[in-house]
């Protein structure tokens, strides 16, 4: 059932269409390909190149969590040439998901671990200047294993729907208020995205194996459908998507103790990100340099975080070396390309190297008390992965 333009124009769309094939139709794969697809079209190329606002006046540049995803980083660092056109200070690394990237001179990957005391999946950041992962077999073997284990969740995802765990879907549906009918329009699509991996597993990139697949793909309906239905379509997608990941077994990631020990043997260094979400973190006193103040998902607890880690450093042993407060873009160059229509708007307009809080007058004060600010902590860390 398509839509006309009337009805498309004329308020929430609910209607579930009654007509729709099982069969893959040439249009599904056109739309299957279009978004599993890494190559950019120029227009995309421009997007990434042609970042909408300049920081002439930042000097000092700290960017230790962001993820190129498939951006070829040549283009990245265009971007960051144009946001940043008279820095004179710097340390930006890429910390791709699992995946070690190396980029003006140093590495890095965000790594997901399991933590078994609070019986929780960690994530931590892991940095080294180029040289020292040259030749990391049993480091790298560690992040292949999690990026395949990873990977696993987008198939757990889609069978959760295909071959339907009932207690789940219900589960789901009673939350986001999904009906029968709309259950059943997420089913039939999401069996033709399992039919379309299995037929083309070998074309597909690795990069494109992610749960985000899903929400890509049914956003591409939304010129067909309607975006009433496709709003209630991602809500109710969000909502097994939480229950899958809840229900993940995390037995089969690493460590975080191993993670961190591997690193460090060479000469890694550690950095926890997303404050609000690893709080047993900081009872845990993992060997790590520092820890995430400020996120755009984690805003709510900066000010706090800076005191309580003064208060720790004042307490490290004569020697020891003092936490630092580190701040995380978190952007993913991935959302910028997409279709504007279709972009999380908060995740597309983060930027490498934006980090708002460095700024706020609370903050900064916090930070003076503390002996922290961002050139300080660039300098000090450049030195601990130098060794």
């Amino acid at each position: 059932m398509v839509m006309t333009k009337s009805q498309k124009n004329s308020g929430p769309l609910l209607l579930v269409p009654h007509d729709l094939s099982a069969e893959v139709t040439d249009e599904d794969r056109r739309r299957f390909f279009q978004i599993v697809s890494t190559d950019l079209t120029p227009d995309q190329v421009q997007r990434i190149v042609a970042p909408p606002q300049s920081y002439g006046k930042e000097k000092s540049v700290l960017a230790v969590h962001w993820h190129p995803e498939f951006i070829p980083l040549d283009l990245v660092s265009q971007r960051i040439d144009a946001l940043f056109p008279n820095r004179v200070n710097e340390l930006i690394i890429p910390t791709q998901h699992n995946v070690l990237l190396s980029f003006g001179g140093y590495a890095g990957v965000e790594v997901d671990c399991y933590s078994r005391g609070f019986n929780q999946k960690v994530q931590l950041l892991v940095h080294f200047e180029d040289e020292r992962v040259a030749d990391a077999p049993v480091f790298r073997s560690i992040l292949a294993h999690t990026f395949k284990y990873r990977s696993s969740q987008l198939l757990e995802f889609i069978h959760t729907i295909t071959e339907p765990k009932a207690e789940w879907i219900e589960t789901a549906a009673r939350e986001t208020g999904a009906d029968g009918a709309v259950i059943q329009f997420v089913q039939m699509n999401v069996r033709k995205i399992e039919t379309l991996l299995e037929q083309h597993s070998d074309e597909i990139p690795v990069a494109s194996i992610k749960n985000k697949l899903l929400r890509n793909y049914f956003d591409t309906l939304r010129e067909t459908y309607g975006d009433g239905l496709i709003d209630r379509v991602q809500t109710y997608l969000r909502a097994v998507k939480m229950i899958v990941k809840a229900h993940f077994p995390f037995k089969y990631f690493y460590r975080t103790s191993d993670v961190i020990a591997e690193a460090r043997s060479i000469g890694g260094g550690v950095v926890i990100p997303h404050p609000e979400q690893f709080w047993p973190i900081l009872l845990a006193d993992y060997d790590v340099d520092g820890y995430e103040i400020w996120n755009p998902e984690s805003r709510r607890y900066t000010e706090f975080l800076i005191t309580v880690l003064h208060e720790k450093n004042k307490q490290r042993r004569a020697g020891q070396p003092e936490l630092l407060l580190f701040m995380g873009d978190d952007t993913h160059l991935g959302e910028k390309v997409k279709d504007p229509a279709h972009q999380n708007t908060a995740k597309a307009s983060r930027e490498i190297g934006v980090q708002p809080a460095w700024h706020d007058l609370m903050i900064k004060k916090k930070l003076i008390v503390a002996n922290m600010d961002k050139d300080r902590i660039i300098r000090e860390y450049k030195n601990r992965l130098a060794g």
